[in-house]
């Protein structure tokens, strides 16, 4: 349904799978009059041009944002606050600043203070995303369905939260607005935690031996494929997350390692009652999910080695 762009000029400061996916909705919907696309690397640059993605590319984050009524930063977020510090005195006023990182407390604290008077930020998170990374690997659906949580700091222009809430309406992402730390805890148990499970339980099958490592990725069963495939996710990104937000998944962690030597207790002494009691306790959070449609409307395909 294109029509007259939300925004005259857009700035993408960086452009993996979910810059490359919001940048898709964007063309589809003619959303941004023109699209500058900042990255590190001149090959992510060539690519973004290549397949549409961008207007202008520039390894220059000052120069990207040069006249942009909206930023998004979308880089591994450890690299926000250097962003921040950057672009901060090329900022139009009136331009709305957001972003598409997983944590939001230690966004708002790195972003925040690089910010001119007049400039609007609006934090963001979309729950979305699959194993795969790098401006090819985006597709406009990817949002359908899915939560996008908006986290702008007490005091936010309610127009510049409405535009941003809108832009990601259009993507088909349902709209949850919150405090940045109560999102935070509440990735650290939906999120972060499952991922650093994965690695973990990963990383112990490769310091198997090498006959009973092969005989693992053989036989793979349909759990552990699946932890292989949250394992394939981008180690920076998720290295920053776990860096960032390092208090909530730690208070997170310390009750699973407590539910896991419980559990550990139940199996040693034979408590078959309690290991079914909790068994049949968990099906009814996967039941949850399911009526809520966040269980999945689409089978990503085999991951292939990341290329941001």
């Amino acid at each position: 349904m294109a029509g007259s762009p939300f925004f005259e000029r857009v700035a993408l400061i960086g452009i993996g799978l979910i810059g490359s996916s919001l940048v898709r909705v964007m063309r589809r919907d003619g959303l941004a009059g023109h699209i500058a696309v900042c990255a590190r690397k001149p090959e992510t640059l060539a690519k973004a041009l290549e397949l549409g993605l961008a207007d202008s590319t520039t390894d220059d984050p000052l120069a990207a944002v040069e006249g942009a009524d909206l930023v998004v930063l979308a880089t591994p977020i450890g690299a926000y606050g250097a962003i921040a510090e950057i672009i901060g005195p090329g900022l139009k006023p009136g331009a709305i600043i957001t972003d598409v990182g997983s944590t939001k407390g230690s966004v708002i604290r790195d972003v925040a203070p690089h910010l001119p008077e007049g400039v609007h930020f609006v934090p963001a998170h979309p729950i979305a995303g699959t194993e795969k990374s790098g401006p090819e690997a985006g597709f406009d659906s990817l949002f359908e369905g899915r939560w996008c949580i908006l986290t702008p700091p007490d005091g936010t222009d309610a127009r510049a939260v409405e535009a941003v809430a809108a832009l990601w309406r259009c993507t088909g992402s349902m709209i949850e607005q919150m405090d940045a730390a109560h999102h935070d805890q509440v990735l650290a148990i939906t999120s972060h935690l499952p991922h650093l499970i994965a690695y973990t339980i990963v990383g112990t099958a490769t310091d198997l031996e090498d006959d009973l490592q092969n005989e693992v990725i053989k036989f793979s069963a349909a759990g552990f494929r699946d932890f292989t495939r949250i394992a394939a996710s981008d180690p920076v990104m998720w290295r920053d997350v776990f860096l960032q937000n390092k208090q909530a998944v730690l208070d997170v962690l310390a009750r699973f390692t407590e539910d896991l030597t419980a559990m550990q207790r139940a199996i040693r002494r034979g408590e078959g009652e309690t290991l079914e009691k909790s068994f049949t306790r968990t099906r009814a959070i996967r039941r949850g999910i399911v009526e809520a449609h966040q269980a999945g409307t689409f089978k990503p395909a085999e991951p292939d080695e990341d290329k941001d």
